[in-house]
């Protein structure tokens, strides 16, 4: 132990005799870097057995163990009782940090702490910064007092009743413990089957993908994996500023996922202030819906340190979103997608909003959120044609992308319209990392040509559809873009920007999916001039002129302002749509 990890706990200009006490040799070498591997840090209650387990697993896996109590009060020469005496709790706890910090700064360890220890905002965050792997041993009360019996020199027992003191501790505590990465639930059992059982959770754990979304102080974490609803409120805790928030949801999505994401959030003692839910469609992206779901949140409570939660698809994502940017001018905000185009595409890059009768997304605001946690478990529970429809955004970001994820698409796609659950953690991965780095490149779709406004191929199309079709749930948002995509790469071609071969291709693509791919495909038949008039008015349009994403090839998009009207609509015409 170096001087300055004893200086962490024992502050310098201490008594002569004290300092001496503190360090009789010279100072050690600085910490060797991390190796590969994972350190292990057992958190939880006096008497869970943090050391006793800690040893035994160290053991196991061949790594040194170190309990940070023992390592604080050699480098100290005090008993940690003497510590809180002489220092107060508010030093020993900075100290205990920076001694863990520097711990797990070295080779991989064992390491058991303090029962105060990860109830330390900054010494949580450490430990996560570190990479290590936390374990909670969640003990009942009555095995912790057969333990804790006879450690009355512990500074917390000292003249009290032990049953009164844990308690206290864990009301304060457990809510705390519960944002470890792994929780033991510890008996009476030998410790060798609690050690155990803790190698197989260690070594059976898969922490969720993360992708970063580099904003400066806006950026944001997406977290791609399986459960994580269940550990909603160990995965918010790091990113909001209190454990009290507000839920928007649907009707459709609630009684599937909101019951798995109450329990995640009680883990950690966050209050759900409200649990608002709209009508599932796209007709809840309207004003009037905006203002019900304002009311219901504020009327509940919500302040400025209050986060909205979105459970549920682009729509949930995109309201929940804007009532989030607008109330109080600004509420802290996280996506929950459970939808497979929630969670490649709209729930990624902060833009919100609602439609208007006159197009899709003419009111809204970027408003960037605290958090992703796209859970793929979800995805399990959509009916195919979401799934499919979702699709079309993955279809999307492969041409975007290039030849190599647009072949991945071609090779893949049936099956993961089946379910696949490999192909679709890939689909949302790569579809997240593109649209991230977009993101990061132009957030607010500044671009004079290209940037975010690429992200966009396929929607002149596909919104102009969808307002023809009224948002009632005959066109969904994903159908309409992937006969988007189609009318894109052929109005493409038309133009001579890119081959004759690359419409049949994507088309022949995405019917093999079992999705709609033309405009013939569509339920209803739709008017060129209509269809024309509703693009005029999309968002993406300057002083009345049409603005496309087209492409050269796969990976190879540009905007174009140039278009002739007379091509697209002889386009719509040849695609069938009335004159």
């Amino acid at each position: 132990m170096s001087r300055n990890t004893a200086n962490a706990i024992v502050p310098q200009g201490a008594s002569g005799a004290l300092d001496t006490a503190i360090w009789s040799g010279p100072a050690g070498p600085e910490p060797a870097p991390a190796r590969p591997g994972r350190s292990i840090v057992l958190v939880g209650m006096p008497g869970a057995g943090k050391t006793s387990i800690g040893r035994r697993l160290a053991l196991r896996l061949g790594l040194p163990f170190l309990d940070a109590d023992a390592e604080i009060e050699a480098a100290a020469g005090l008993p940690i009782t003497d510590i809180f005496a002489r220092y107060g709790e508010a030093h020993f706890r900075d100290g205990e940090r920076r001694v863990i910090a520097r711990l797990l700064a070295g080779p991989p360890l064992v390491l058991a702490t303090g029962g105060g220890a990860f109830a330390d905002a900054r010494t949580r965050a450490a430990i996560r910064a570190s990479g290590a792997v936390s374990v909670w041993l969640h003990c009942r009360m009555a095995t912790l007092l057969k333990r804790v019996a006879g450690r009355e020199h512990r500074p917390m027992f000292l003249n009290a009743d032990p049953a009164e003191v844990l308690e206290r501790l864990m009301v304060a505590r457990h809510p705390l413990y519960a944002e470890a990465d792994i929780v033991i639930a510890c008996s009476d059992e030998s410790p060798e089957v609690t050690t155990r059982r803790v190698q197989q959770a260690v070594e059976g754990w898969q922490p969720p993908i993360r992708l970063s979304v580099p904003l400066g102080e806006r950026g944001y974490d997406i977290l791609i994996g399986e459960g994580l609803l269940a550990r909603a409120g160990a995965l918010l805790a790091p990113v909001l500023p209190t454990r009290r928030v507000v839920v928007v949801t649907d009707d459709v999505v609630g009684p599937l996922h909101l019951p798995t994401l109450r329990a995640g959030l009680a883990e950690t003692g966050t209050a759900i202030l409200a649990e608002i839910t709209v009508p599932s469609g796209e007709a809840s992206k309207d004003i009037g819906v905006l203002h019900r779901v304002l009311e219901q949140m504020l009327a509940a409570g919500a302040d400025r340190r209050t986060a909205v939660l979105a459970l549920g698809g682009g729509v949930v994502g995109d309201l929940a979103g804007f009532a989030a940017a607008v109330a109080l001018r600004g509420l802290p905000f996280v996506q929950l997608p459970t939808t497979l185009l929630a969670q490649v595409d709209s729930s990624v890059g902060g833009k919100t909003g609602v439609n208007l009768s006159l197009g899709k997304n003419l009111v809204g605001a970027f408003h960037q959120p605290r958090l992703v946690l796209a859970d793929s478990g979800t995805l399990g529970t959509l009916p195919v044609r979401e799934l499919r429809a979702g699709y079309a955004e993955v279809a999307k970001h492969g041409l975007l992308s290039g030849e190599r994820f647009w072949r991945w698409c071609e090779a893949h796609g049936p099956a993961l319209v089946g379910g696949d659950r490999e192909a679709l953690v890939t689909a949302v991965l790569e579809s997240c990392r593109l649209k991230s780095s977009v993101v990061a490149g132009d957030e607010r779709e500044e671009s004079a040509e290209g940037g975010r406004a690429l992200l966009n191929l396929g929607h002149t199309f596909g919104h102009a559809l969808e307002a023809e079709c009224g948002y009632g749930g005959m066109l969904l948002h994903g159908e309409a873009v992937g006969v988007g995509l189609g009318l894109a790469a052929s109005l493409s071609a038309r133009l001579g920007h890119c081959s004759q071969e690359l419409p049949g291709r994507v088309i022949a693509h995405l019917q093999a999916c079992g999705m709609p791919a033309r405009i013939g495909d569509l339920p209803r038949r739709f008017s060129a001039t209509a269809l024309v008039g509703r693009m005029r008015k999309d968002k993406k349009a300057r002083e009345g002129a049409l603005r496309f994403v087209l492409l050269r090839g796969p990976g190879e998009a540009f905007t174009a302002g140039d278009v002739p009207l007379e091509t697209v609509e002889r386009l719509l015409r040849d695609e069938g749509c009335e004159a």
